[in-house]
C-alpha cells in the first residue's frame, strides 16, 4: 500500500514507523506539515492510498481529509481529546493510558475510530520517555491494524460515540503554564511529576537565583532540610534545589526572559552560581540510589557495566571527557567483559549543538567537542583488555550512531532506530571512516552516508552495523544483555576475542590516528570555513525551525506495474579488508556529529 506519513517533524516515532512499514512491504513516504498549502500540494503530488499522522501538531486541511483517508494516531485512550494528552496524564498520575487511531474530521480528535491500544503508566515518567516507549509501541500496533483494515473494502471505522470511553479520558484544553505551576515548598514528588510532564517542551516556568527560567530534566535529590527554592549544590551541569520535603536536581534550563535555547543548568546560570558549592558524588552510594549521576560503573563477577545517560543523547565536551575517564577506570579493572550501555531514551546523538551554539565561539566549542568524542571512540577501538559490548538501548544518530561501532559486539534493543550518517553541514568524524567500512563493507558504508535514511535494528543486523538484537521491553532487554555479557565472559571466548582484536590492530598498516587526522581536516573546513552551511544548520536545529521535506523522504508518483523495488542492503559475507590507505567516505551533504 502507498502510505504517506504526514508529520510535524520526522521524529523517533515517525522514523520507527517508516522503517517498520517499509520492511512490511509498503511504499512509504514522508511529508512535513510546514503549512496548509504545502500539505495540500504534497498530498496531491504523492497520491497516497492512506495518510497516517503519527506526530502531527497542525490541523489537517479539509481538502486533504475529505479526499484521502487520513488517520491520526492520538496519544490518548478512547474519549481523550486535546493537544496536551500526555501532559495531563503524567500530571494527574493516570494509572493507565493509550493510543487511539482515529479518522481526521473537521473537529480535532473527534473522528471515527480505526484502532486503539492501552497500557499501564510508569511511575512519574518523563514525557519523552513515555512517548518513545509505551506510546510508540502502541502507535505502531495501531498503525498495522489500520493498514490491515484499510485493505478491506468493507471496513468502516466505528463512531467515537459508540466506543466505551476509557476511565479518566475526556476532552481537555491545552495545558498552560498556570496549570503546570508549582511552588518550591511543594513535595518533591509533585514537582518532579509537573516538570516531567512538560519535559522536552514547553518546560515549567519558575524562578531560580533571581532569574525566570523554564525547567527540564528533573531528578529527585538526597538533600533534606533545605529551604525551598534555594540552590544547594551543583554537579556535572546540574543544580540541586530545595523543595518542601527534600530536593531535586535540575539538569537543563531555558531563559524565559528572551528567546533562547535549552542548556545545562550551570551553563545558563553561570555567575549566579559563584557561591554554590560543587557536590562530588556521595562515597559508597549504590548506583541505583536516587542521586544525580550521568555515568555509573558497577561490576558483577567477570563483567563490568559502564552506563551513561545524557539528556536527549547530546554529548558536550565535558560529557565526553567524563565518559572517557570512566571508561579508562573500567578498563583498568580485572574483568573480561565491559558493557558500555547508553540510556533507554537515547544511546547518543553526537555532539551537543545547543552548547556549541550558546558558546562565545561556537566553532571552537564544536571543534573541542568533536575532539573529545573522538577520544572516547579511539579508546573503545583500542581496548584489548576486555571484550567490549556496546549496548544501544535507545536511538542513536550521526556521531552517536558511530560511537559504538568500534566495539567487539554491538547489541541493540529491538525497535531502536539508527541514523548512521551526517546531515548538519558536517563531514563527520568519530573515526567512522575506520569503523563503518569494517562493519558493513566500503560500498554499503558509502551508501549509508549518501542515503541519509533511518535504519531499523533488523536492517542494521542484516548490514552488520549490529551484531545482536535483544527484546524491546527494557527489563527483558536488560536480562537478555546480562546473558549475552556472561556468554562473552567465558574465559576461552573472551581470550580468543581479545587476542584476535590485538592481532588485527597490530596488522593495521595505517595508524588509527591517520583516520582521525583526515576526518578532522575535512571537519575543519566545515566548522571553521563553514563550507557546507554548518552554522545555519546548527542555528535552525537548536531553534527547531520548520524545514521542507527532504526529497529522499518524499513518496514519489506511483511506479509502473513492471517496476522493481529498490534492492535492500545486505550484510557482506566477509568484512572489508584492512585498507592500505584509509577509505575516504564522501559526505553527501556534509545530523549533528
Amino acid at each position: 500500500m502507498r502510505v504517506l506519513l504526514l508529520v510535524t517533524a520526522f521524529n523517533g516515532l515517525s522514523q520507527r514507523m517508516w522503517c517498520a512499514l517499509r520492511e512490511a512491504g509498503h511504499d512509504v513516504g514522508v511529508l512535513h506539515a510546514t503549512s496548509p498549502q504545502d500539505m495540500i500540494d504534497g498530498v496531491h503530488a504523492a497520491q497516497p492510498e492512506l495518510i497516517l499522522c503519527p506526530y502531527l501538531k497542525e490541523r489537517v486541511p479539509a481538502e486533504v481529509w475529505q479526499h484521502w483517508r487520513t488517520v491520526i494516531l492520538h496519544p490518548g485512550p478512547v474519549g481523550d481529546r486535546g493537544p496536551s494528552s500526555l501532559d495531563w496524564a503524567i500530571t494527574d498520575g493516570a494509572p493507565a493510558w493509550g493510543v487511539t487511531a482515529l479518522q481526521a474530521v473537521e473537529e480535532m480528535d473527534a473522528g471515527p475510530i480505526w484502532a486503539t491500544r492501552t497500557f499501564g503508566m510508569p511511575a512519574a515518567p518523563r514525557k519523552s520517555s513515555l512517548y518513545n516507549g509505551p506510546v510508540a509501541d502502541a502507535a505502531l500496533e495501531c498503525a498495522f491494524e489500520v493498514l490491515a483494515k484499510a485493505a478491506d473494502p468493507a471496513f468502516r471505522p466505528t463512531a467515537a460515540t459508540e466506543m466505551t470511553v476509557a476511565k479518566g479520558a475526556r476532552p481537555r484544553p491545552p495545558m498552560t503554564q498556570a496549570d503546570r505551576a508549582f511552588d518550591w515548598s511543594a513535595p518533591t514528588e509533585q514537582i518532579v511529576r509537573r516538570i516531567r510532564a512538560a519535559d522536552g517542551a514547553p518546560g515549567v516556568r519558575t524562578e531560580l537565583a533571581g532569574l525566570q527560567v523554564f525547567t527540564y530534566d528533573v531528578h529527585p535529590g538526597l538533600a533534606r532540610g533545605v529551604r525551598p527554592g534555594t540552590l544547594v549544590a551543583r554537579r556535572q551541569g546540574a543544580v540541586l534545589v530545595g523543595t518542601g520535603d527534600g530536593s531535586v536536581w535540575l539538569g537543563h534550563l531555558r531563559d524565559a526572559s528572551q528567546p533562547g535555547i535549552k542548556l545545562p543548568a550551570t551553563t545558563l546560570l553561570g555567575r549566579r552560581l559563584r557561591t554554590v558549592p560543587q557536590s562530588p558524588l556521595p562515597a559508597g552510594i549504590e548506583p541505583e540510589a536516587p542521586s544525580y549521576r550521568q555515568i555509573r560503573y558497577r561490576r558483577s563477577g567477570a563483567v563490568g557495566w559502564l552506563a551513561f545517560d545524557f539528556y536527549n543523547g547530546a554529548m558536550s565536551a565535558g560529557h565526553c571527557r567524563r565518559l572517557l575517564a570512566a571508561f579508562r577506570h573500567a578498563v583498568g579493572q580485572d574483568t573480561r567483559v565491559l558493557v558500555l550501555r547508553g540510556g533507554t531514551d537515547a544511546f547518543s546523538n553526537g555532539i551537543h549543538l545547543n552548547v556549541a551554539e550558546a558558546a562565545a565561539d561556537p566553532a571552537a566549542s564544536a571543534w573541542a567537542n568533536i575532539k573529545a568524542i573522538n577520544a572516547v571512540c579511539a579508546a573503545l577501538i583500542r581496548c584489548t583488555r576486555q571484550v567490549v559490548v556496546a549496548a544501544y538501548s535507545g536511538n542513536a544518530g550521526a556521531g552517536g550512531a558511530m560511537l559504538g561501532l568500534g566495539a567487539d559486539v554491538v547489541a541493540a534493543r529491538d525497535g531502536v532506530v539508527l541514523n548512521p550518517y551526517y546531515d548538519m553541514g558536517l563531514y563527520g568524524s568519530e573515526l567512522h571512516t575506520y569503523t563503518l567500512p569494517r562493519r558493513v563493507g566500503a560500498e554499503a558504508a558509502q551508501r549509508l552516508i549518501d542515503a541519509k535514511l533511518p535504519v531499523s535494528t533488523h536492517e542494521a543486523a542484516s548490514l552488520g552495523l549490529v551484531d545482536e538484537v535483544g527484546p524491546r521491553h527494557p527489563e527483558a532487554y536488560a536480562e537478555w544483555l546480562t546473558a549475552l555479557a556472561l556468554r562473552q565472559a567465558d574465559p576461552r571466548t573472551a581470550g580468543r576475542r581479545r587476542a584476535a582484536k590485538a592481532k588485527r590492530l597490530e596488522a593495521e598498516r595505517v595508524p588509527l590516528d591517520v583516520y582521525e587526522s583526515r576526518e578532522l581536516a575535512e571537519m575543519s573546513s566545515d566548522i571553521f570555513g563553514d563550507r557546507s552551511g554548518f552554522a545555519a544548520a546548527r542555528r535552525a536545529f537548536v531553534g527547531k525551525a520548520k524545514k521542507a521535506t527532504p526529497e529522499r523522504l518524499l513518496l514519489t508518483a506511483p511506479a509502473p506495474h513492471n517496476a522493481t523495488r529498490p534492492r535492500q542492503f545486505s550484510r557482506p559475507r566477509n568484512p572489508a579488508p584492512a585498507a592500505e590507505q584509509p577509505p575516504r567516505l564522501r559526505s553527501a551533504t556534509p545530523m549533528s556529529a
